[in-house]
């Protein structure tokens, strides 16, 4: 499979996932230490990320959580913009996590080349958006409103989610998307439960039916807290193994995470440890440990 983003392609074998890394540029982040962040720590952050082998940053103006109003437009397009630019003109794959069709004009006008819509499309300009400027577009399973917490209850978890995904990706290609641009998430942890989030995960094989390569945002959720008891900050470890449904599945897949050096080493070690990856004959100088020598 493949992801078409504006001017670049993204090759997506199967069992190999892509990395998205996350900056995000808000002072409320749930799971950043609080506070502005100025521009220059902002690109620095998304460097480091790419050099530990991001294919995507995905940068935010606003948080996702629900105990906090939704900001003016305006104000999340200044939080966005000049990063953009600077890390564009770095030449990164900048992804932007937005729900409304204006942030997302800016965004791809500054140099983005995917939207990473978790609503749903609530706002259908969106589609419309990345169709004009031939960017990519992520379209997010959830049955919740932007920037409210809602528990549905579901018949069947995972048949809602190819339902809702199916009938969304439809409607990107009625305006004019293709196949190619398109990434489909499951929404973990969004208008779902923790049981809920672990039932896709489990059955994560079933969504082939998408035809289309997946993007499993699991980084630092909820229920890998549920799971562990630890607080966000603390849920790496955790996320590391929600990492492995992606590599048994038989699609394409694009992880969300905020410690991409930790999930590119628990890929390569376990490529390694399969034997899909040659382990060299010998470590480099620089990380080799030398025994002790005996005092004289």
């Amino acid at each position: 499979m493949r992801l078409r983003l504006a001017d670049r392609v993204l090759e997506l074998p199967a069992g190999e996932p892509a990395l998205m890394g996350i900056v995000n540029a808000t002072p409320d982040s749930f799971s950043d230490v609080p506070g502005e962040k100025p521009l220059e720590a902002l690109v620095e952050r998304a460097l480091e990320l790419t050099d530990a082998g991001a294919a995507i940053v995905d940068v935010g103006g606003e948080s996702g959580r629900t105990d906090r109003v939704a900001i003016p437009e305006r104000e999340e397009i200044g939080r966005i913009v000049p990063l953009i630019e600077r890390l564009a003109d770095e030449g990164i794959a900048v992804s932007v996590d937005t729900w409304r069709a204006p942030v997302a004009r800016a965004a791809l006008d500054a140099g983005a080349v995917l939207i990473n819509d978790v609503s749903g499309l609530s706002d259908p300009d969106i589609a419309h958006a990345c169709a004009k400027s031939g960017s990519g577009l992520v379209i997010t399973h959830t049955r919740a409103a932007p920037k409210t917490k809602s528990f549905p209850i579901y018949e069947e978890v995972v048949v809602d989610v190819i339902d809702l995904l199916i009938e969304r990706a439809e409607f990107a290609r009625s305006r004019g998307m293709a196949s190619d641009q398109l990434l489909l998430d499951p929404g973990l942890d969004l208008a779902k439960s923790p049981a809920e989030s672990v039932e896709i995960l489990r059955r994560l094989p079933e969504l082939a039916v998408l035809r289309g390569p997946v993007l499993l945002a699991i980084s630092r959720k909820d229920f890998v807290g549920a799971l562990t008891g630890q607080p966000p900050h603390a849920r790496d470890p955790g996320t590391l193994a929600a990492i492995e449904p992606a590599l048994d599945a038989p699609f394409a897949t694009v992880l969300r995470v905020h410690d991409v050096a930790g999930a590119a080493d628990f890929l390569a070690v376990r490529a390694a440890l399969r034997g899909e990856r040659e382990l060299p004959g010998r470590l480099p100088a620089a990380l080799r440990t030398e025994p002790a020598r005996s005092p004289q």
